[in-house]
């Protein structure tokens, strides 16, 4: 899968050719990243981010839903959800999958206009009302065909075959099964969507989903695509930038099949089962990873602030946190307040951390630039999540459940928290994309190493 972009060392005169089209077919991979990465960013910080704070102030003012419109919490979600998330996971699975010729921007061209077409329909008909009947089963069916695009292109990415005698091929990696398993979460959220909207479209009274669906819905999306994803890259790179040994295999597998048994158990309805199956999963992949470990020598921190493993372990420390309050949700809740904290744990505190936490580490090499453009501004971006997230999550279930009427005064302050450090993470993107030093050799440059 992933893996850091290919910059070319010096070579004889008949192979200079050669490597000219192969930093050429690098450059247009890397501009095609920028642009789902700067898609997601809107996405992130607009329709979704923005949106969620424009809610959580109608909830505190009104001290509940009140006339809120369901459709609008949904679009806040399924813009951060499939515009933000699902934009970096679909384009960072587009980099790392070879291409020759023009599928180098063909196909990830058409699934890139798809998608993002289907989220913003889908933002507009959730906000708007606008011919809803019509546009969320076309949002939908966008989105599904975005998917199978991708899916038909990750297709032809064939594992290598053995140099030995035998022509057999290798065993696939721990990290590839995750991240598999997560794409195959995605492509049953995005059908679980589509059939839903056309149903809805068909027979709904409103433009959004039905409590108990919705939680079905969430389930799946939460810890069916989003949590093996994440595992996965973890496993792949946590190793290397932490200095920590690799994931145990056995323990891997457990929290991986714990987590999708969850799944299913909680798509069919069960959710006591199911949520007590996802934290036993979320503290069992928290050994396989070794995050209790010392590590065996220096974190990799090279361009990025130092406190990013600190961050890392966090994050997984929000994912157990996001388990256990959907466990106290599914026997207690009341009012919701308990389930949205246990959402919130999941989406910020675990998946917003990582992405925060990573993708200054990442994503400049990915996109063809060195380095980050500020440790300063991913250090401020990560602290003002993490204190947003931390009263957000304390505070929602004393507030809704009616325990503690001051709460209702801290949620505003948590959405502003989050907010500012939503803008601080894109800003220091856009500025790195802008301002940063290209890592792409031409010619009459010195020849640059690789990064790892």
């Amino acid at each position: 899968m992933a893996t850091l972009p290919l910059f070319e060392q010096p070579a004889p005169t008949g192979a200079i050719h050669g490597n000219t089209a192969i930093i050429a077919r690098e450059r247009q991979k890397s501009l095609m990243l920028r642009a789902w990465i700067l898609s997601g960013l809107f996405f992130m910080a607009l329709p979704g981010t923005l949106l969620g704070f424009s809610n959580l102030m109608a909830i505190s003012a009104h001290h509940g839903l009140g006339t809120l419109p369901a459709a609008w919490i949904e679009g806040h979600g399924h813009a951060q959800m499939f515009g933000w998330i699902g934009s970096f996971i679909l384009g960072i699975g587009f980099y790392s999958q070879p291409a020759h010729g023009r599928s180098v921007l063909r196909v990830p061209l058409s699934c890139y206009v798809l998608w993002t077409s289907g989220v913003g329909m889908r933002w507009f008909a959730n906000i708007y009302g606008w011919h809803w009947r019509a546009l969320l089963p076309v949002s939908a069916g966008f989105e599904l065909m975005a998917v199978i695009l991708f899916l038909f292109a990750a297709s032809h990415h064939k594992l290598p075959v053995s140099t030995q005698g035998n022509r057999a091929k290798p065993p696939m990696e721990l990290w590839m099964v995750s991240v598999l398993v997560g794409t195959a979460g995605l492509a049953s959220a995005v059908i679980f969507n589509f059939v839903e909207c056309v149903r809805l479209s068909m027979q709904g009274g409103l433009r959004s989903f039905p409590h108990s669906l919705d939680q079905k819905y969430l389930a799946l999306l939460g810890w069916g695509f989003v949590v093996p994803v994440v595992w996965g890259f973890s496993a792949r790179w946590l190793p290397t930038f932490l200095a920590i040994s690799k994931p145990n295999v056995r323990w891997f597998r457990a929290a991986l099949c714990m987590d999708l048994a969850g799944v299913l158990v909680g798509v069919a309805g069960w959710p006591k089962p199911a949520t007590v199956l996802f934290s036993l999963s979320a503290v069992t992949v928290g050994f396989a990873l070794h995050f209790a470990d010392e590590p065996h020598g220096r974190a990799k921190t090279q361009g990025i602030h130092p406190s990013f493993p600190t961050f890392v372990r966090l994050a997984y420390a929000w994912l157990i946190v996001a388990g256990l309050m959907s466990v106290w949700a599914a026997f207690s809740d009341v009012h919701g307040g308990i389930w949205g904290a246990s959402r919130h744990a999941l989406t910020v505190g675990f998946a917003a951390t990582m992405v925060f936490a990573i993708g200054p580490r990442i994503l400049p090499h990915f996109t063809g630039i060195q380095s980050i453009f500020s440790k300063r501004l991913m250090l401020l971006s990560l602290l003002c999540l993490q204190t947003g997230c931390l009263l957000r999550v304390s505070s929602e279930p004393l507030a809704y459940e009616g325990l503690v009427s001051f709460a209702w005064k801290v949620l505003p302050v948590s959405g502003m928290l989050e907010l500012g450090g939503v803008l601080l993470f894109a800003s220091n993107l856009m500025l790195t994309f802008l301002l940063g030093r290209s890592a792409f050799m031409t010619e009459s440059s010195s020849p640059m190493h690789k990064t790892t």
